[in-house]
């Protein structure tokens, strides 16, 4: 299979432990059978794996979740990249033509989309494989896969087919409606709409053409900050005529909230929490090195990061986004390529972070012109370079880093580091990026 996975969105609703540049996909929180954590983006990227092991598998993602997909995946996994944030039909577009005009595939190949954090089992994607087979063989120009409702939800979009075989050609497309009217969709056979559809690269390389004046995909990629913001399913599906759906019974469910996130997890508490015994429907998880303890509370989630600390009543829950929205902070946490850091103190002239590298990574090679800064490495072995000169470092040694100058510190085993910012105007764009030849 050739598989688009859609990775986007701003992280609100999970808030406090998704920020803009680590959305929903990447909390780890589903337990493994090593006893270990994953999140829905590894989960699914080794779904897939595990089903069909010759699977080409693209990211589609902002280029702020880079870092975090080559973090979580390794650095083999293929990315289209957008410069901003355009909606679904533009990344689909530039995801499309990365495949034809620098990966090489040809018009005639079937492509399968669909969103990077859907909740699922195996037969989920043996279910793709079919939705794949029937684009093949098929007439359609466009083959969706519908959700058997398990009840009238508010949240999707609903797909209503002309009959109640298995695959049928689409009679329209609504819009998320209300429960009332949910339901009589759901009694007219309508199925959810869940973002999965197969297409031959060919057709939306015409709807791109049709819809946008551009040449090749580099040509598009410059232009991409002028596109208008549409979602594929405006822009292209509901007005296919040519257009099927098969029908998808299996488990699926999106995590969207923090009430159906806890729904999945394997067990109450992910990090340090006591509950007592009081508690009744409670979950926990915790980020934070500090424990929590709960008494008494019921129906009720806790989440806690260097983001902040959310108590809630799950239902409740629900509506986070509007107050999430008022809440302004700079990231507090994030995945890196190389590792990640996490701020433990903000001055007004100092800012105080805790870095992990994982082995055989190191930072960009790279110079600020506005602060200072002072390496002080906790744990582990590893190597610096300032302005060309190399040095061994290991737990106690002290590197002071002078603005101006060239530097980057490399791990030989996963390395820990403090690293103390000295400045005026501290900003993550006072950052000149070099090429290192070692």
């Amino acid at each position: 299979m050739n598989i688009i996975l859609l990775s986007g969105g701003s992280g609100k609703r999970l808030w406090p432990l998704s920020n803009d540049v680590r959305s929903k996909q990447f909390i780890k929180f589903i337990k493994t059978q090593n006893d270990d954590y994953e999140s829905m983006l590894q989960r699914v990227y080794r779904q897939i794996c595990d089903v069909d092991k010759e699977a080409k598998i693209t990211i589609a993602t902002s280029k702020t979740q880079v870092s975090a997909i080559h973090n979580q995946l390794g650095e083999a996994v293929g990315i289209s990249v957008e410069p901003c944030r355009r909606d679904t039909f533009p990344a689909i577009v530039l995801a499309t033509c990365y495949l034809h005009y620098v990966k090489g595939v040809s018009e005639d190949q079937v492509v399968v989309v669909c969103p990077v954090d859907p909740y699922v089992e195996s037969d989920y994607f043996e279910a793709l494989k079919e939705l794949e087979s029937l684009a093949e063989t098929g007439d359609s120009n466009l083959t969706l896969m519908g959700i058997e409702p398990t009840y009238p939800s508010e949240k999707y979009g609903y797909i209503i087919p002309k009959n109640k075989g298995k695959v049928s050609t689409v009679f329209t497309f609504k819009e998320k409606p209300s429960v009332e009217i949910a339901k009589t969709y759901i009694g007219q056979g309508a199925l959810w709409n869940g973002g999965v559809f197969a297409y031959k690269l060919k057709y939306v390389l015409e709807k791109a053409h049709q819809l946008i004046d551009f040449t090749d995909y580099k040509d598009l990629l410059s232009k991409y900050d002028t596109l208008t913001k549409i979602s594929f399913d405006y822009a292209v599906a509901e007005k296919e005529k040519n257009i099927q759906v098969m029908r998808f019974a299996g488990k699926w469910k999106d995590l969207g909230t923090w009430n159906t996130l806890t729904e999945a997890m394997g067990e109450q508490i992910v990090g340090e929490a006591v509950l007592n015994d009081e508690c009744k429907n409670v979950h926990v998880i915790n980020e934070l090195s500090v424990p929590i303890l709960c008494m008494g509370l019921k129906d009720v989630v806790v989440s806690a990061s260097p983001e902040g600390i959310l108590v809630s009543d799950k239902e409740q829950s629900s509506y986070i986004k509007s107050f999430v929205d008022k809440i302004d902070q700079q990231i507090m946490f994030a995945e890196k390529s190389w590792g990640s850091f996490r701020v433990l103190d903000v001055e007004e002239e100092s800012l105080t972070i805790k870095i992990t590298l994982n082995p055989g990574h190191g930072m960009n090679y790279h110079s600020h012109e506005k602060r200072d800064e002072v390496w002080t490495v906790i744990s582990g072995k590893g190597r610096t370079i300032i302005d060309g000169i190399k040095k061994q470092v290991e737990a106690g040694d002290v590197i002071a880093i002078k603005r101006g100058c060239r530097h980057t510190i490399i791990a030989d085993t996963e390395l820990k580091v403090i690293e103390v910012q000295l400045g005026k105007d501290i900003s993550v764009h006072d950052k000149l990026k070099y090429e290192l030849i070692e």
